[in-house]
């Protein structure tokens, strides 16, 4: 009697810690339906479709900036993806000449490239530039793109942008995306885009992007190296539970927050409106060696609205995608697992005024 008394102590000891232990969270397994319940949501513009282009990277900044403006008082705007876009590719293709062919010629940006645009030449509403020119109900630049990397190789080979190779240039874009206006008339004022630009009050100097990566110090600014970095624009860089702390905090108080990462997982599933990772606890190292490994990379722009939970209590971040509403079950929007986003994340885009005043600090701003 006394040994099977000691034996049951020791299964007790051994059983113990396992009882103890919290339960991890976990998502639901893949045949149980999702059942999801919002935490915090912040209004958003209707979801685009950027159809047959890779111009997320517009598509996810303006609608930041649109929900920007609802949060200001300014009422809602359907802004022009396509001026935006315009121009970048008149940027894009002068730095590839300044490099010798060697620069990035691709339809890919990130959130600084919308705000430079915004800054050098305004902003004009959707109605006035919509940007399809070619007898199309959808985007599609398959050819603009084709034709434009065809005519910079030619300036490069010859090592002069003549004033012919310019003008072909605004030529081809003219007849994909339309000329762009010099003024217009909308909702009875008149405007250009400067001015329409001026008149919506967004300060680009308001707008920090954060990235997550141990490869520069946590505290400063980098060089993010990915191909869609071709400007060579600086990155805030915190720890991974930071950015974490930096989105709820936005979310929890009324801004929204500009997305970048890799979505190329076979858990990010569109279709099914839901993105987990396998991981329950994604750390920093897990995160570099990922990035280094080119397992993440720099795919996908979207804009988060809001944060959700499912029916086990997995915490959700609700995001906005620009590939139609039609898309999937939740009109457009899918649903990333924090997990997921720890994992895959490459960059954020936030309002500075949306940090907490700890962070805030430690980056000087």
């Amino acid at each position: 009697m006394k040994k099977n008394l000691i034996l049951s102590i020791i299964f007790l000891i051994i059983l113990f810690p396992v009882f103890s232990q919290k339960k991890p969270v976990t998502p639901p397994k893949p045949e149980e339906e999702f059942i999801f319940e919002p935490v915090a949501e912040i209004k958003a513009t209707s979801v685009k479709n950027q159809a047959r282009t890779n111009t997320c990277w517009c598509f996810a900044t303006t609608s930041f900036i649109e929900s920007e403006l609802m949060r200001m008082g300014k009422g809602e705007y359907d802004l022009s993806e396509m001026f935006i876009v315009r121009y970048n590719y008149n940027d894009r293709l002068k730095d590839n000449y300044i490099r010798q062919g060697k620069g990035n010629t691709d339809e890919g940006g990130q959130s600084h490239d919308w705000m430079e645009v915004f800054i050098e030449k305004g902003l004009v509403p959707d109605e006035v530039y919509p940007g399809i020119n070619y007898g199309s109900s959808i985007h599609n630049h398959a050819e603009l793109n084709n034709y434009l990397k065809a005519v910079a190789e030619v300036a490069v080979t010859r090592k002069y942008q003549s004033p012919q190779y310019l003008n072909i240039v605004e030529s081809i874009l003219d007849t994909y995306l339309g000329k762009a206006p010099e003024t217009f008339t909308w909702k009875g004022k008149n405007y250009d885009p400067g001015s329409f630009a001026e008149s919506l009050g967004i300060n680009p100097g308001d707008y920090i992007e954060i990235t997550s990566f141990t490869h520069f110090p946590f505290y400063t600014q980098g060089v993010l190296e990915v191909p869609d970095n071709w400007r060579m624009s600086r990155f805030y860089n915190v720890p991974v539970s930071e950015m974490i702390e930096i989105m709820d905090y936005a979310l929890s108080n009324g801004y929204t927050v500009n997305w970048d990462g890799d979505t190329s997982e076979d858990s990010f599933t569109n279709r099914k409106g839901v993105a987990t990772f396998p991981s329950s606890n994604v750390t920093q190292e897990m995160r570099q060696a990922m990035f280094e490994n080119f397992t993440t990379t720099d795919d996908h722009m979207m804009h988060i609205t809001g944060i959700t939970k499912d029916q086990n209590g997995g915490k959700y971040y609700i995001t906005k995608n620009s590939w139609g509403a039609e898309s999937n079950r939740y009109g457009g929007y899918l649903n990333m697992s924090e997990q997921y986003v720890r994992a895959k994340t490459v960059f954020i885009m936030v309002n500075r005024n949306s940090l907490p005043p700890a962070i805030k600090a430690k980056l000087g701003l």
